[in-house]
Protein backbone atom coordinates (compact mmCIF):
# COMPACT_ATOMS: atom_id res chain seq x y z
CA UNK A 1 0.00 0.00 0.00
CA UNK A 2 2.86 2.34 0.95
CA UNK A 3 4.22 2.20 -3.25
CA UNK A 4 0.09 3.20 -4.29
CA UNK A 5 0.50 6.24 -1.41
CA UNK A 6 3.37 7.06 -2.87
CA UNK A 7 2.44 6.95 -6.17
CA UNK A 8 -0.77 9.22 -5.46
CA UNK A 9 1.58 12.22 -3.36
CA UNK A 10 4.21 11.63 -6.47
CA UNK A 11 1.16 12.54 -9.39
CA UNK A 12 -0.29 15.57 -7.24
CA UNK A 13 3.07 17.00 -6.88
CA UNK A 14 3.64 16.73 -10.85
CA UNK A 15 0.72 19.48 -11.01
CA UNK A 16 1.80 22.95 -11.88
CA UNK A 17 1.53 24.85 -8.81
CA UNK A 18 1.27 22.80 -5.94
CA UNK A 19 3.57 22.43 -3.67
CA UNK A 20 2.48 20.23 -1.12
CA UNK A 21 0.15 16.99 -0.50
CA UNK A 22 -0.18 15.28 2.59
CA UNK A 23 -2.92 11.66 3.17
CA UNK A 24 -4.30 10.73 6.27
CA UNK A 25 -6.64 7.75 7.51
CA UNK A 26 -9.96 8.55 9.37
CA UNK A 27 -8.02 8.50 12.48
CA UNK A 28 -5.82 11.22 11.83
CA UNK A 29 -2.32 8.81 11.05
CA UNK A 30 -0.25 10.45 7.96
CA UNK A 31 -0.27 7.85 5.64
CA UNK A 32 1.96 10.06 3.16
CA UNK A 33 3.15 13.28 2.80
CA UNK A 34 5.15 15.07 -0.07
CA UNK A 35 6.50 18.52 -0.60
CA UNK A 36 5.72 21.52 2.19
CA UNK A 37 2.92 19.20 3.72
CA UNK A 38 3.80 18.46 7.70
CA UNK A 39 2.68 14.62 8.75
CA UNK A 40 2.11 16.27 11.52
CA UNK A 41 -1.23 18.11 10.08
CA UNK A 42 -2.76 14.80 9.59
CA UNK A 43 -5.03 14.95 12.37
CA UNK A 44 -5.77 18.64 11.75
CA UNK A 45 -6.58 18.26 8.51
CA UNK A 46 -9.26 15.35 9.31
CA UNK A 47 -10.78 16.78 11.75
CA UNK A 48 -11.09 19.92 9.98
CA UNK A 49 -12.89 17.78 7.39
CA UNK A 50 -15.03 15.95 9.77
CA UNK A 51 -16.49 19.16 11.27
CA UNK A 52 -16.69 20.74 7.77
CA UNK A 53 -19.35 18.05 7.23
CA UNK A 54 -21.78 18.85 9.80
CA UNK A 55 -22.33 22.08 8.52
CA UNK A 56 -24.25 20.80 5.69
CA UNK A 57 -25.76 16.87 6.43
CA UNK A 58 -26.51 16.78 2.91
CA UNK A 59 -23.57 17.05 1.62
CA UNK A 60 -21.85 14.13 1.32
CA UNK A 61 -17.99 14.80 0.84
CA UNK A 62 -17.12 19.28 0.95
CA UNK A 63 -14.46 20.61 -0.52
CA UNK A 64 -12.89 23.07 2.52
CA UNK A 65 -10.13 25.74 0.82
CA UNK A 66 -7.99 27.73 3.36
CA UNK A 67 -6.22 30.48 2.02
CA UNK A 68 -2.93 32.36 3.41
CA UNK A 69 -1.19 35.16 1.85
CA UNK A 70 0.75 33.21 -0.66
CA UNK A 71 -0.83 29.33 -0.23
CA UNK A 72 -4.03 27.72 -0.65
CA UNK A 73 -5.34 23.93 1.35
CA UNK A 74 -7.21 21.88 -0.36
CA UNK A 75 -9.07 19.41 1.76
CA UNK A 76 -11.31 16.89 0.73
CA UNK A 77 -12.39 13.36 2.27
CA UNK A 78 -13.71 10.32 0.37
CA UNK A 79 -12.51 6.79 2.44
CA UNK A 80 -9.20 9.21 3.35
CA UNK A 81 -8.53 12.39 3.74
CA UNK A 82 -6.32 14.36 1.20
CA UNK A 83 -4.96 17.67 1.21
CA UNK A 84 -3.26 19.75 -1.99
CA UNK A 85 -1.08 22.90 -0.96
CA UNK A 86 -1.02 25.52 -3.98
CA UNK A 87 0.99 28.21 -4.73
CA UNK A 88 -1.51 31.48 -5.34
CA UNK A 89 -1.22 32.38 -8.67
CA UNK A 90 -0.31 29.03 -10.46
Amino acid sequence: MEQQVDAILEKVMEVPGNVGCILANNQGLCLGAKGNASENSAGIIVAISDLASKLDPNCNAPVISLESNDKICMIHKEGITGAIYKQKGS
